[in-house]
């Protein structure tokens, strides 16, 4: 396969942008504060931008326009399922979480909240958020790897083992660099281009096949029901579909965004521009599967790498109807969206690592620099684990996504949930809900019982899980008490 010279030098130019705010950033991070969190001083906008690029990976561009490519517009479900959570998170959850962690001993991850927030002598709610963390982030860091991985295979004409290094390596190496506020710029760029893509391309696949109108006649013919957002979908398949939205509680990429906010007060001006910036892209995303559906049934002759495979309809949608400069553009859109998650992804894994494993058991007196480097060191180790875990090109990326994505929202979002707004949850209730969560989507995705997304029992099941055991054993103390009426108030001031 020939090489366009146009799509080549597009991309060589994107990536050397990423890295080179990396470099800055690396300027910029003086401390392990600054490399994880940044040193909590994210505005509304980068606030917004990048947790809406580090929570839509490839997926969106790929395993989202795929999904509907092949059954129609019922997979729109999962898209109003993300939005309907998103909304619920930014309100209830956003504003709290960065008040209540700088309550709690000014916590940098999730286990630091944990510990703290429950007074968790123990470290075991330390250890066991922190595998948790690893073994569910090692999933959905492969699943950005197979879409970046496609992603060269389809445009270079790569072997799939060489373009999952190629795909992987401009990530790993900003985020090795810049850590957190690296991420977070870079984050703010590939939400822009993102956004750019996914308005402009279903405009430019809608002119292509004559209207709306003529689309829409071409697709009811393609298929019984592929117009009909019910179709062959039972009360399973809709809730299902619907529970993607709990996931949002519990991911730690975005939270650490919310985290990372200057400011509790920055989060009202931050959910108008993440939600907007979010609906355009999800519809965008739609848009660009099912009137794809119009446009290779009028030219059956080009669609036979769609056919091979539905998640690469962005991609030939783009390469057939695009100037190779502008088609350039556009395929870097795919590329800044499996950077943007995957990023924050291995910075996070370094964390828990760093701060959970490394600095709690073996070096707590470990310094400032020391700690960023052996974080950048850790970035290193969980990128080559999930490129490893990546090898089979069989992998479907909205699959990997599916897994990780209920992994996290069943073991730590109730947790989560509970704990901003419970005052009398207890360290048992919390360890309790992360290991019944997590527990039961791994068991429920094992036998698939009635089809129903193992999500939604493990959310209510670690719900339970947390009011039964904080009835159980030893109550929170007055101090612990305290120190969540403090943030609560402070919350509630404004």
């Amino acid at each position: 396969m020939t090489v366009s010279t146009p799509l080549l030098v597009t991309f060589i130019i994107y990536i050397f942008g990423m890295l080179l705010i990396g470099f800055f950033a690396w300027r910029s991070t003086k401390n392990f504060d600054d490399y994880i969190l940044g040193g909590r001083s994210l505005g509304s906008l980068v606030t917004a931008l990048s947790a809406g690029a580090s929570d839509m990976s490839g997926w969106l561009l790929m395993g989202l326009p795929g999904a509907i490519f092949l059954s129609g517009i019922s997979e729109s479900w999962i898209a109003i399922g993300l939005i309907i959570g998103a909304w619920l998170n930014w309100k209830i959850i956003a504003g709290r979480l960065r008040v209540h962690t700088e309550h709690h001993n000014n916590a940098l991850t999730l286990p630091d909240y944990f510990t703290s927030r429950f007074e968790d002598r123990s470290k075991l709610l330390r250890v066991i958020s922190a595998v948790i963390i690893l073994v569910f982030f090692t999933i959905y860091c492969a699943s950005g790897i197979v879409a970046g991985a496609r992603l060269f295979e389809s445009t270079f004409g790569m072997s799939y083992e060489t373009a999952l290094w190629a795909g992987a390596a401009a990530t790993i190496i900003y985020t090795f660099l810049g850590g957190f506020l690296a991420v977070s710029w870079t984050d703010t760029v590939q939400a822009s281009l993102m956004i750019f893509a996914l308005l402009l391309t279903p405009l430019i696949v809608i002119f292509a096949v004559g209207g709306i109108p003529q689309a829409m006649t071409v697709i009811e013919h393609h298929g019984p029901g592929f117009t009909d957002i019910v179709n062959r979908m039972d009360v399973i398949a809709i809730v299902s579909m619907l529970g993607w939205g709990l996931g949002y509680f519990g991911q730690p990429h975005i939270l650490a965004r919310f985290m990372a906010a200057d400011s509790h007060r920055s989060m009202v001006a931050a959910r108008r521009i993440g939600m907007t910036w979010m609906i355009l892209c999800l519809a965008g995303a739609v848009s660009v599967g099912f009137f794809g559906i119009a446009y290779f049934d009028n030219h059956p002759e080009l669609a036979g790498e769609v056919n091979k495979n539905g998640e690469r309809i962005f991609i030939e949608l783009t390469k057939i109807l695009f100037n190779p400069w502008i088609a350039g553009v556009l395929l870097s859109a795919i590329l800044a969206a499996v950077m943007s998650t995957l990023s924050c992804q291995l910075l996070v894994c370094s964390s828990a690592l760093t701060e959970d494993f490394y600095r709690a058991f073996f070096r707590k007196n470990a310094g400032q620099q020391e700690r960023v480097w052996i974080g950048r060191l850790m970035v290193l180790l969980v990128a080559v684990i999930a490129i490893l875990l990546a090898r089979d090109p069989d992998n479907k990326v909205l699959g990997l996504v599916s897994y990780a994505w209920a992994g996290f929202g069943a073991a730590f979002g109730p947790v989560i949930l509970m704990s901003l707004c419970w005052k009398r949850m207890s360290r048992n209730g919390a360890l309790a809900g992360m290991i019944v969560g997590a527990s039961t989507v791994i068991f429920w995705k094992q036998y698939n019982f009635f089809g129903l997304y193992e999500i939604i029992p493990g959310f209510i099941a670690g719900l339970l899980a947390i009011v039964v055991f904080s009835f159980i054993g030893k109550k929170p103390s007055e101090a612990a008490l305290q120190r969540f009426e403090n943030a609560r108030q402070e919350f509630l001031s404004d």
